[in-house]
């Protein structure tokens, strides 16, 4: 039965009336839920300016726009009190209903949902095990096994459970790593699965055989109903809320074998122990299962449509100056499931690069977050709401037609100073400061070199111009972390010093000096 059939926009405000929406909000379509011209903007109180979002569901972007009828759901939620063990398991009940799977379990986003799957099945809702978390001294299975394509920042819900990761890049290694401690095998979905050796149908047959469960994280993509990974083989499958499904940002799906969706109910919060960070409230769970409900409501085909509409649209407008030119690119992968707009254009003739517009139009107004690059930017329509195609076809037009006529400029200036050699770095963060290393090799404006940070090792590249210098150094995501620092500053005598952005994690000031050997 649909939980929220049958009741009124009015009821959704009485005291008593229980779980409801209106049923208006439950057809299906292209609904959006832009704010109403005029309405009040509760951010600009505290001085915080919203943006048009044409890059995608990034968490740092604040998600998705919830659908009226997930707000809704949350007011009516926010009416009473519940015994959350009570709501699970109805919600549970309800979700296997909606999804095919066996059971349904909603999570405070989907890194909870991977931790406490994990949990499960290390665990297996025993509260004398739950409660030792993350130290596993003494559980009979204690290790994950992750493929190599699969290692990514994402894992360290997984690893925060405590458990010994076991990589593996082969089916060899694979078939060695599944012995008696192996409590789990992790997959990131994605096409990255099917290109080597470890595809799904080996990852899932050799663990089956082996009765071990298979958790997928599929956070990013898009709800199949019948599910495709549990179809597949796989025995747990987790979905952010807060994306494509539009629900509570902090909310998330964990679908699968009904026992183990079960037990990471026990080992997820309000219960105590590891997981009470990580509590759920009951109008995010209501929310979420408002959200599930709509999934299946939705039409989204029409949706695609006017995503379409909007990107042509913004296209057309652009490719009127002379230089730009467009396309749209239509997907079939299920993560990050929509259509976007690629503009290119010449900087020998539009003399601004696809970085600065980004960077103009992400700090002027109106404010638009979008992909830029050296000679281009992109449009994702995902996350737009009605009316702002205009808006981002008039501002990316004016940006673009101010610069025509002239040559991108480039920095030729000589530099003042060779920096190759070895340096010690001082990075002062937020409450703490580090002493690192670089090593730079300089070669007329360029660098390039090493930068040895407090565990890894990266390389580094950049450049420097008069007493202007800059690099960045990164990690990638292969050992389930992402770290990109971009030093900034000047030469000064023998020392260089700056400010250091290290993207999601904010800012810092840094100082370097010549290494002096040890005179020992």
């Amino acid at each position: 039965m649909n939980f929220l059939r049958g009741f009124s926009r009015r009821d959704l405000f009485r005291g008593g009336a229980g779980l409801v929406a209106a049923p208006a909000l439950l057809r299906g379509g292209a609904s959006t839920s832009a704010p109403s011209p005029g309405a009040p903007n509760v951010y600009d109180a505290i001085g915080v300016r919203p943006l048009i979002n044409c890059r995608g569901t990034y968490t740092i972007l604040s998600g998705s726009l919830e659908l009226p009828q997930v707000r809704a759901a949350q007011d009516a939620a926010a009416l009473h009190y519940v015994q959350l063990d009570e709501l699970m398991a109805a919600i549970g009940k309800r979700l296997a209903g909606l999804t095919g799977a066996e059971w349904g379990m909603v999570s405070s986003g989907c890194a909870a949902a991977l931790a406490h799957a994990t949990a499960a099945c290390i665990a297996g809702g025993n509260p004398d095990r739950h409660v030792r978390i993350p130290d596993l001294a003494g559980f009979p299975k204690d290790e994950v096994i992750i493929p190599t394509h699969s290692r990514n920042e994402y894992d360290a819900a997984i690893r925060s459970v405590g458990v010994r990761i076991v990589e593996v890049a082969t089916a060899e290694e694979y078939e060695a790593a599944l012995g008696p401690r192996a409590a789990m095998v992790y997959i990131l979905a994605g096409p990255d699965v099917e290109s080597g050796p470890l595809t799904y149908d080996v990852l899932y047959s050799r663990a089956a055989a082996r009765k071990i469960p298979v958790l997928v994280d599929a956070a990013a993509e898009v709800l199949t109903i019948p599910n495709v990974h549990l179809q597949r083989g796989a025995t747990l499958v987790g979905y952010s809320g807060g994306k494509c499904m539009r629900g509570p940002q902090c909310a998330g799906l964990l679908l699968g074998r009904k026992d183990l969706v079960q037990a990471a109910w026990v080992h997820s919060a309000p219960h105590h122990g590891y997981s009470r960070s990580m509590k759920l409230g009951k109008e995010e769970a209501i929310g979420m299962l408002a959200a599930v409900e709509m999934w299946t409501k939705r039409d989204h085909k029409a949706e695609w449509n006017q995503w379409l509409s909007w990107l042509n649209r913004i296209g057309g407008r652009v490719s009127s100056i002379d230089g730009v030119t467009t396309s749209i690119d239509e997907p079939n992968e299920l993560s990050n499931h929509t259509p976007s707009l690629n503009i290119r254009w010449d900087t020998n003739r539009i003399g601004i690069s696809g970085a600065d517009v980004s960077h103009l139009l992400f700090t002027t107004a109106p404010r638009i977050a979008l992909v830029g690059e050296h000679g281009g930017v992109s449009v994702v329509a995902y996350m737009m709401s009605p009316g702002e195609d205009a808006i981002v076809a008039d501002r990316l037009y004016a940006v673009l037609s101010s610069a025509a006529g002239r040559k991108l400029e480039v920095n030729n200036t000589a530099p003042s100073a060779d920096v190759s050699g070895e340096w010690d770095v001082h990075i002062t963060f937020a409450a703490g400061t580090s002493d690192q290393r670089l090593y730079l090799h300089q070669q007329e404006n360029r660098l390039d070199g090493t930068h040895f940070g407090d565990y890894v090792a990266r390389d580094l590249s950049g450049s420097i111009h008069g007493n202007d210098v800059k690099f960045t150094s990164e990690v990638g995501e292969r050992h389930g972390q992402a770290l990109t620092f971009t030093f900034a500053g000047a030469v000064v005598d023998d020392r260089m010093e700056g400010d250091l952005d290290m993207g999601e994690y904010l800012k810092a000031k840094w100082t370097a000096v010549k290494h002096q050997p040890s005179m020992s």
